[in-house]
């Protein structure tokens, strides 16, 4: 049982997040993926479509997922950011101590326990090995999805929220994610692997509706930082109706914008909503440099994106049109 401790001004700073992170997501995916498969109804159709679809490229991540207890922490690391190569420039520059206190408590495979060991302390090629792992990774489980994803938790939010302006935030604690969270005024009761009591001591709590967290709750801190909010993270797929209607408009959506642009360029045009150089889109689309810029220069001529220079690299972003293109068809 997790036991978090409120005071009057934690209250007042509790809010409710946009979303977990894409990076968070995508840890998520992978133990759901790897821990779940016939318990996890809900996800069940997701599971069948990703199966068996990651390759060597994945390992770097696959290799470093816990035996037992937590993963690591990719908020911490890597932040709440919906695009994932912002939060790969975050994991970049994340200090030393951020890393080893992450990593250092994870009980990995002994196998992998040397190269753990050198992302722990610091070294910037593993750390380049490790996110172009969890790259590689959400290009498959998470980024055909995403869409889908952020309208369900924007629903699941706006509930929250409502919850909220009705009866106040006792009222969202007391309904939110029942049984597995309990309001006792003043305390929350979470579901939890082990015991543990957390006093917010007036920093608040932030509430994360996430998509690929299963069955129970997740509460997510930064040691090295006494003035940040813990996270807890919400579980918003319970049942198997939610869970199909959530992969089944997926796959049509895609299916639909694929016979309207071409497979490539639809795709690029849902790798661009995250903001993309034209090396990053080449990865996520596995084509050369030259096929990634001549599908940019399609949707920009298109209006459905569009190019700026940071650096010494452009970045390719989504337009209104286009975002609602992949609205339309998702």
């Amino acid at each position: 049982m997790l036991r978090i401790h409120f005071t009057a001004e934690d209250l007042a700073r509790t809010r409710v997040a946009a979303t977990i992170g894409a990076a968070a997501e995508t840890m998520y995916s992978l133990r759901l993926l790897r821990d779940c498969a016939a318990k996890a109804l809900p996800f069940r159709p997701w599971q069948q479509a990703v199966r068996g679809r990651l390759g060597a490229r994945t390992r770097p991540v696959t290799s470093l997922l816990a035996v037992d207890g937590p993963d690591i922490d990719l908020t911490v690391l890597m932040g709440d950011t919906p695009s994932l190569e912002e939060g790969i420039d975050n994991l970049l520059r994340a200090s030393p101590a951020s890393l080893r206190t992450e990593l250092e408590h994870i009980d990995f495979h002994p196998s992998q326990v040397s190269w753990a060991r050198d992302l722990a302390a610091g070294d910037l090629e593993a750390r380049k090995e490790f996110a172009a792992g969890l790259a590689a990774c959400n290009e498959v489980l998470v980024a055909p999805y995403w869409n889908g994803a952020r309208s369900h938790v924007e629903g699941v939010r706006a509930t929250f929220a409502r919850t909220l302006l009705d009866g106040g935030i006792e009222r969202l604690l007391e309904g939110m994610c029942v049984p597995l969270v309990r309001w006792r005024s003043p305390v929350l009761e979470v579901q939890y692997y082990r015991h543990v009591d957390v006093h917010l001591g007036g920093r608040g709590l932030v509430i994360a509706p996430t998509v690929f967290l299963w069955k129970d709750p997740a509460l997510l801190w930064d040691t090295q930082d006494d003035t940040a909010a813990p996270t807890l993270a919400i579980p918003t797929i319970g049942d198997a109706e939610t869970g199909t209607a959530l992969w089944g408009a997926a796959q049509a959506a895609e299916q639909s914008l694929g016979a309207l642009l071409g497979r490539t360029r639809a795709a690029a045009l849902q790798v661009a909503t995250e903001g993309c150089s034209t090396s990053e889109l080449a990865r996520r689309l596995n084509v050369s440099l030259a096929a990634a810029s001549e599908h940019a220069t399609v949707l920009r001529n298109a209006h459905l994106i569009t190019t700026s220079r940071r650096g010494r690299s452009v970045v390719h972003t989504v337009t209104p049109l286009g975002a609602e293109l992949l609205g339309n068809h998702g």
